[in-house]
């Protein structure tokens, strides 16, 4: 499918490689609005006199973690001021949403003191069952499972290759302990980033300047600094819709996630903590194609509950609506690059996959990581945080992941979403070949887990 165009910047916003005067700029701020911490170039600051310092636009969750895992490694060496209007909401703006932590997330959230804070808030992934059908079949026969194989030397003891986590409690825990770690937390948004000699000059929205080694465009998928950087951004729409709901259901999913692959997208039930008026909870992660999502959705909460009854298995006994649906638009982008000049693009910012593999905050977080830790290598060995050395190192350890995993998600949804016999037939003896070779199937669960190859120090639960 062809690539949508990119708007291009204005004419007014200059590319920041063009000269100490090009501004980049990022939207959402709010007049007037007060710090809720001390952080770089803020009254209260715990940075010390002539310190470098980071800004990160969007208050994330990837964000966050680079704003945390930074500031608990180099503490008043190191000012770091996250920005966000949304920041005084804390995670009340995700509530509803869950997420899909890999292992090597868990590990980070372990290093940086956030995984015990989160206990009722995560539920292990003990095995994962995929079936592909149509809605019709009768019945959903299993072709892959990512419980052990018989054979595999970890199936006595595996570590889940992934948890459930609610982003309400997640949020809240990474807010108060970048808080606690002395981040300035500025609830406003940041207006633009002028790139000057040695520095960058972030102008925020309550009329602040702050003169930084390296701004973070952690700020979504529709990112302004991005655009102002005129960083180039390669993406389409698919005609779907992601519908997310949680369910309450009364029989114990025992940690088992299920995805079925129906010709208009996959349905996931992904479990939850228990909970709820039944006892237990999943998630629901819905693929429609676009133009059904008004009728199946349209009706009262019985016709809603009586679609996704259809598509809902194994049996989980009664089951009810607990909060959602609501349906969002799917996209696929990926930015030509992960930085410009003291700029660098985190999170939906640098890339958009499509969420049938749930490895979108993944990505996000091992970018984190990365950054991380090239920030943190320059600094012990005297050079500058923000310079174009870090920066491409950054992009060298993030790029080929990234692109890989993109053009598998996308790759996979456009097979899975063909009814066409032959690659039904083809797709579904590929699945059954993996669950019986153990060694390929560990391959397939450890990339899942975000434990192949070399991960950033952070993923693999080490110290900066």
């Amino acid at each position: 499918m062809p690539a949508a165009p990119h708007p291009r910047a204005p004419r007014s916003l200059r590319h920041p490689g063009a000269g100490a005067g090009g501004a980049l700029s990022c939207g959402g701020a709010r007049r007037g609005a007060g710090t809720l911490a001390g952080g770089a170039g803020l009254v209260g600051s715990t940075a010390r006199a002539g310190a470098r310092s980071l800004v990160v636009a969007g208050g994330g969750i990837p964000g966050l973690a680079l704003a945390l895992a930074l500031k608990r490694a180099h503490g008043e060496a190191l000012g770091v001021t996250v920005c966000d209007p949304g920041l005084p909401a804390g995670g009340a703006r995700q509530r509803g949403r869950a997420y899909a932590v890999a292992a090597g997330g868990r590990h980070l959230f372990e290093r940086l003191g956030i995984w015990d804070r989160i206990g009722p808030a995560r539920q292990p992934i003990t095995d994962m069952v995929v079936s592909d059908s149509r809605l019709a079949d009768p019945v959903r026969p299993v072709f892959l499972t990512f419980a052990p194989a018989p054979g595999d030397p970890e199936a006595d003891a595996p570590e889940p290759f992934a948890h459930m986590v609610e982003a309400e409690p997640l949020l809240d825990a990474l807010i108060t302990a970048a808080r606690a770690a002395g981040v300035g937390l500025a609830p406003t948004g940041l207006l633009r980033a002028e790139p000057e000699r040695g520095a960058i000059r972030a102008h925020l929205g309550d009329g602040r300047a702050l003169r930084a080694s390296l701004v973070v465009a952690a700020d979504g998928a529709a990112s302004r600094l991005r655009e102002a950087a005129r960083i180039g951004w390669v993406g389409w729409r698919y005609p779907q819709a992601g519908i997310v709901a949680t369910i309450a259901h009364a029989r114990d999913h025992g940690g088992r996630a299920y995805e079925h692959f129906l010709p208009s997208g996959p349905f996931a039930i992904l479990p939850l903590p228990p909970g709820g008026a039944l006892g237990h909870r999943a998630s629901i992660v819905w693929t429609e194609r676009e133009a059904d999502v008004p009728a199946l959705l349209g009706g009262g909460p019985g016709e809603v509950l009586a679609e996704i009854e259809r598509r809902f298995t194994p049996n989980r006994g009664e089951i009810a609506l607990e909060s959602g649906p609501s349906a969002h638009p799917l996209a696929f982008g990926i930015a030509r690059s992960f930085r410009a000049e003291r700029l660098a693009l985190l999170g939906d910012a640098a890339h958009v996959i499509h969420p049938l593999a749930g490895q979108g905050l993944n990505l996000g977080l091992t970018s984190a990581a990365a950054l991380a830790e090239a920030v943190t290598e320059a600094l012990r060995l005297g050079l500058d945080p923000g310079g174009p050395d870090v920066l491409r190192a950054y992009e060298r350890a993030r790029r080929f992941d990234t692109l890989a995993m993109a053009a598998a998600t996308d790759g996979l949804n456009r097979l899975f979403s063909n009814d066409a016999l032959p690659l039904r037939l083809a797709r579904d003896l590929g699945l059954g070949l993996v669950d019986r070779m153990p060694g390929l199937k560990r391959f397939f669960i450890d990339e899942a887990a975000g434990l192949r190859g070399t991960p950033p120090r952070l993923m693999r639960g080490e110290a900066l």
